[in-house]
């Protein structure tokens, strides 16, 4: 894979990160996939759309994005190659034809210059080592007036799935968990954050509006706590500590995680987003 700046990222997404996402696609589908509907409305696309999908992963968004553009077509963009391998699969076993999928880091990629209508993604751009770079070359490819949509998380403890994990702060080094600013999942945790990134980048009439919605974490408090510690953070932190102590943050995050199970059994979580959008400069 050429063209590669943020690569203990790509080493992550092609190494056991990306394998657990590809593994478990459906279960992330079901935390994140309440957003889906607010994200494509908000990329504002039309049957004839050309799409990008930034972070694309597996490829859920990408392949509703090709079903909105049945003249046009969705180009997946992701480092992880087992998650792209999926979507692959998946779009087979869909019958689509007008998307393809691309494995690179969109800092860098070579982009065709003004190729497409509409860049969109679900909780892809965090993770960039220079967001102001990155989002200058994705405002690249998209043609003057073009429009940019994005989910992002907003700060840490308005996520459900974190203030489950805070149950184990007693018991594992919580503090590294979230590090605003830097790359990772909260790193435009700040809406000043956002705009100054994409005005930078070029980006012009940007907003950032908040956006809320449940997801699935799992069959039950025990099946949802299993799931929560075998993610990028709680893994991290659970190979932080011996095995007596791994013991107790389960039984400790599964008692927390019980206050959430429905009446089906289910464990569903408040995630809090930011919904953002921005032009790229005519």
């Amino acid at each position: 894979m050429p063209d590669i700046v943020n690569t203990e990222q790509a080493q992550a997404w092609n190494g056991p990160e990306g394998a657990h996402w590809a593994r478990n696609q459906d279960r992330w589908n079901a935390v994140n996939e309440g957003f889906n509907e607010l994200l494509l409305d908000a990329a504002a696309l039309t049957e004839e759309c050309r799409v990008l999908d930034i972070g694309c992963g597996s490829g859920q968004t990408t392949r509703l994005a090709a079903l909105r553009v049945p003249r046009g077509d969705a180009l997946g963009l992701d480092l992880s190659g087992p998650m792209l391998a999926e979507a692959r699969v998946r779009a087979e076993r869909d019958g689509l034809s007008n998307l393809a999928f691309a494995q690179g880091d969109a800092q860098v990629h070579p982009f065709e210059a003004a190729a497409h209508d509409s860049a969109l993604s679900r909780y892809g751009l965090m993770f960039f080592a220079d967001p102001v770079a990155a989002f200058g070359n994705i405002g690249r490819a998209l043609r003057p007036g073009g429009r940019l949509a994005f989910v992002c998380p907003a700060a840490a403890e308005r996520n459900g799935w974190v203030e489950a994990l805070s149950a184990l702060s007693g018991l594992l080094p919580m503090g590294d968990l979230a590090r605003p600013g830097l790359p990772g999942m909260f790193s435009l945790a700040d809406p000043a954050r956002i705009r100054e990134v994409l005005t930078g980048a070029g980006f012009t009439a940007v907003t950032v509006t908040e956006a809320q919605a449940y997801g699935t974490w799992g069959s039950g408090a025990a099946d949802a706590a299993e799931f929560l510690l075998g993610t990028g953070p709680g893994s991290h932190l659970m190979r932080q500590v011996d095995e007596a102590t791994l013991a107790r943050a389960r039984r400790t995050l599964e008692d927390r995680l019980r206050a959430h199970e429905t009446s089906d059994g289910t464990v569903r979580l408040l995630s809090t987003s930011w919904l953002v959008t921005a032009d790229r400069s005519a």
